[in-house]
């Protein structure tokens, strides 16, 4: 019973350990995004608590904790206002950002599997869910701001990373050593997503052909006429 209660003491902490480093994600893409202080609260707000809202809303198992624990909504606004009144270097942002963004995928892909184990789920599910979690915030930040999430490809491993962080903490739990679980995922996840940033690796993109429909071929069009080429010709 200590063991679980451990566990979920830990597990709580990582959470909001996640929820202030995603809403300080958001606010710094707020800052790219020229945005005013109530977009900076929004958006970070949105990122640090969406992945979270979106794993507990699956699980069924109660009301949200962004919801019901105040703790939550705080850490969310409170990493917002961080990232709006400090001033940095560029060069400085893009090491924070790429550290923040890997210990993101960590906290909560290990969150993610630990609660849905909880909930008496299997190991796929568990997978699922904490992939879900890691990168279900950072998405609809993108989305709400009319960006294609990273998630779905034009930046070095994200999901991937989140992927394989949550099947670790599920196979440590299944050995009975969770705890080994979430110092391994996290570690791993700062890790393996900074060697991804440094050395670019990629999943490889689709096959270079497009289908011949209509419809696809009127979506080109319009592609083509809200994105104009850039190199001065008609």
């Amino acid at each position: 019973m200590a063991a679980i209660e451990t566990i979920t003491q830990v597990t709580r902490y990582l959470d909001l350990a996640g929820v202030f480093a995603c809403a300080m994600l958001g606010g710094a893409i707020a800052r790219v995004e020229r945005l005013d202080l109530f977009g900076f609260l929004v958006v970070g707000s949105v990122s640090g608590l969406g992945g979270g809202v979106i794993r507990d809303t699956l699980l069924q198992h109660g009301t949200p904790v962004a919801l019901t624990d105040y703790a939550y909504l705080t850490t969310a606004l409170a990493g917002a206002l961080l990232s709006f009144v400090i001033s940095i270097s560029e060069s400085a942002w893009d090491k924070l950002f790429t550290a923040l963004d890997a210990a993101v995928i960590g906290f909560w892909a290990v969150t993610g599997a630990q609660k849905t184990l909880a909930a008496g789920l299997g190991w796929l599910p568990a997978i699922l869910l904490g992939t879900t979690s890691a990168v279900g915030g950072g998405a609809l930040r993108d989305i709400l701001l009319r960006r294609v999430p990273a998630v779905f490809g034009g930046t070095p491993l994200y999901g991937t990373v989140a992927a394989a962080v949550a099947a670790t903490m599920v196979i440590c739990t299944d050995l009975g050593v969770p705890l080994v679980g979430i110092v391994v995922g996290v570690v791993g996840a700062l890790l393996f997503r900074v060697a991804a940033v440094r050395f670019g690796w990629n999943l490889p993109n689709g096959l270079e052909w497009q289908p011949h429909s209509r419809l696809a071929s009127a979506w080109r069009n319009r592609r083509q006429r809200r994105n104009p080429p850039q190199d001065g010709t008609s």
